[in-house]
């Protein structure tokens, strides 16, 4: 398993530019976690770009699909 903590930019789809956490997904997934929240890569590309990345709003997302 390659190291979490290396950067994935070629492979984060979170379209946040001004993210400290873009591609570092255990950071983003600490952050959205403690946050109550899921992050953007869960999404589609079409609920990703809400922003919202409430509980709800990825049922919802995933309600459209």
């Amino acid at each position: 398993m390659p190291d979490c903590r290396a950067k994935n930019a070629k492979r984060c789809t979170c379209t946040y530019e001004p993210c400290s956490r873009k591609g570092n997904c255990c950071d983003c997934l600490h952050y959205h976690r403690m946050n109550g929240e899921i992050p953007g890569c869960f999404f589609t590309p079409q609920g990703e770009r809400t922003y919202d990345r409430s509980i709800a709003a990825f049922i919802a997302d995933q309600k459209r699909r």
